[in-house]
């Protein structure tokens, strides 16, 4: 297919992007939900980890058919396919009667919304320039974003007036929506687009597997962007709660504060990567320079415990974004026939790093309480563990770059 003009371009993305901030809601929300779910159910930080987990293990399981299918069959087709799952996941939820069902539900939920980001970045590779793909990949983060922060004060406010079961209901509605608006402003895949045609080989992802590149932004991918999003996602929540001491309304105002951090960031990369791309300033230049931001942060979390924050917790999340430049950068790396496997395998790779770190921190937090720790230690202690892995993969990174001789993108 051809590039888009500048108003179909634009309508397009917002019709992904009224996608999107519905699934950045779902995926946030049980951070503001998690004192009500662990008072209903009996949670504990395991558990709870788990829970809120179950929505990025949904999301992982199904990257690698995903990447083939949107390469095959295009963004349109995949994403009303798989956002009916997501209603369907909601409605589950709101239903539920006990700890699996909810597990069940929520990893029904990320399967469902797994298309919501990779199906917008497949499309973009094929109907923008360089330039604007890198302009609205980070405007769809700062979309998801916007459901973040919809996800904290909004739904605090409302909880006691419907109560979070109707939560639920209405997000069901909202996405069931948000399928009309993509059929209607979202093209077709074209017979060009499609790389399903009778005769042609069957798509593999073992160009993007034996790529140096891609295995050079794999670990920070897994840990420093998977973390971020486990943190942000979830035990920010209980971090303001259980270490700082924040009651129930003053947690969803830390989030709130958290979330819009990260909107302002996202938009503001919008705003340089053209500029950046033009003076030459690539992504993983940007990455080494800028992570070791994040391990400052984090460790100035660690040692501040009980006085660290949302402004803390804001710090260490803006200083993530570094590495979410990877996400586009290496769909980009690859040729656009590629693009739909080479993203999915990447965010596959985030996802999984999402389950383990938002599940492990969980369970690192029980291991170190009942050695007898307090909250506030075993919460710094579980932290810390994540800051020596963040490190190891940063390392990784910077050596496969040096090793690695193709110019990145």
């Amino acid at each position: 297919m051809s590039l888009l003009d500048r108003r179909q371009a634009v309508v397009v993305f917002l019709a992904f992007a009224f996608a999107y901030f519905f699934a950045a809601v779902l995926r946030a929300i049980t951070a503001t939900l998690s004192p009500v779910l662990t008072r209903e159910f009996g949670l504990d930080a395991g558990a709870l980890g788990l829970l809120a987990g179950g929505y990025f293990l949904g999301f992982a399981l199904i990257q690698l058919p995903l990447g083939t299918w949107l390469d095959r069959h295009g963004p349109r087709k995949v994403m009303l396919r798989f956002v009916l799952l997501a209603v369907l996941g909601c409605a589950a939820f709101a239903l539920a009667r006990d700890f699996h069902w909810l597990l069940a539900a929520r990893i029904l939920s990320g399967v469902g919304v797994s298309a919501c980001l990779m199906a917008p970045l497949t499309g973009f590779r094929r109907w923008f320039t360089p330039p604007v793909q890198l302009r609205t990949n980070s405007w769809m983060l700062m979309t998801g974003s916007f459901g973040m922060v919809a996800s904290t004060l909004p739904v605090q406010w409302l909880l006691p007036q419907v109560g979070w079961r109707p939560l639920f209901w209405g997000l069901a509605l909202l996405m069931a929506l948000s399928m009309l608006v993509i059929a209607w402003r979202v093209p077709q895949w074209t017979l060009e687009d499609a790389t399903g045609k009778p005769g042609a080989p069957r798509p593999s992802y073992a160009p993007v597997w034996r790529h140096p590149y891609f295995w050079q932004m794999a670990p920070i991918g897994f840990f420093s962007y998977g973390g971020m999003i486990a943190v942000q996602s979830l035990w920010a929540g209980p971090w303001l709660a259980r270490v700082a001491g924040y009651d129930a309304a003053a947690a969803a105002a830390g989030l709130f504060t958290i979330n819009v951090s990260m909107l302002v960031t996202f938009w503001c990369w919008g705003l340089v990567n053209p500029w950046l791309q033009r003076r030459g300033i690539v992504t993983d230049r940007l990455i080494a320079w800028g992570l070791p931001l994040n391990f400052l942060a984090l460790l100035l979390l660690i040692g501040l415990g009980s006085a660290a924050g949302p402004v803390t917790l804001a710090f260490f999340c803006v200083s993530s974004t570094f590495v979410a430049l990877a996400q586009p950068a290496v769909g980009m790396f690859f040729p656009a026939a590629l693009a739909g496997r080479a993203l999915s395998a990447y965010n596959l790779v985030i996802f999984v790093g999402v389950f383990v770190v938002q599940w492990g921190i969980g369970l690192v937090v029980d291991a170190f309480r009942s050695a007898g720790w307090s909250d506030a230690s075993a919460f710094r202690g579980a932290f810390g563990v994540f800051l020596a892995t963040s490190v190891l993969s940063y390392g990784w990174f910077l050596w496969s770059r040096s090793h690695n001789p193709q110019h990145p993108p």
